[in-house]
């Protein structure tokens, strides 16, 4: 049996050793994204823009990735929001849309906290097994997000191993 809440968010923080701007670059333009997030992607950081993230950019169209997906509000160095799909193996999630909203906080020490809020679920197993699959792939994201600024941007030919639990 599925959840019934239909207030379920998932919630994510981290703290980047790298400035708010650095930190926006990071999520908003190519060099950015390809540096921790995806080899490929395509961008127009405005709402109504495009925010294609390619986690298999060889793959025919519609099987990219985040294919299709938009800007929905954009405040530059303090918050941007976007819709998002799920996998190919989750179809009926997959046709249709939640939000992820990030919230850009610059700390004590200078470096950035980043807060990612994944809502928009629905209810049944298929809708449970997305909101548990982002749960984790968020996680790797933001630690892939905090290795890009400590290591150094990740080789999509070789990423770092990265363990959630």
């Amino acid at each position: 049996m599925g959840t019934t809440d239909p207030f379920r968010s998932i919630v994510a923080d981290v703290v980047v050793e790298a400035s708010v701007d650095e930190v926006w670059d990071a999520w908003t333009t190519p060099d950015g994204i390809r540096s921790f997030f995806a080899p490929d992607c395509n961008v127009e950081p405005r709402v109504g823009g495009l925010y294609e993230i390619f986690f298999a950019p060889d793959a025919e169209a519609g099987a990219k990735g985040a294919d299709g997906m938009r800007v929905l509000a954009f405040e530059p160095g303090c918050m941007f929001a976007f819709t998002w799909n799920a996998p190919l193996t989750m179809p009926n999630v997959r046709e249709q849309r939640t939000s992820v909203v990030l919230r850009f906080g610059r700390t004590d020490a200078g470096g950035t906290r980043l807060n990612l809020t994944h809502s928009g679920w629905g209810e049944g197993e298929e809708w449970d097994r997305a909101f548990d699959y982002f749960t984790k792939a968020w996680d790797v994201v933001l630690i892939r997000l905090a290795h890009r600024f400590s290591v150094g941007p990740v080789d999509w030919n070789d990423p770092p191993a990265v363990v959630t639990e």
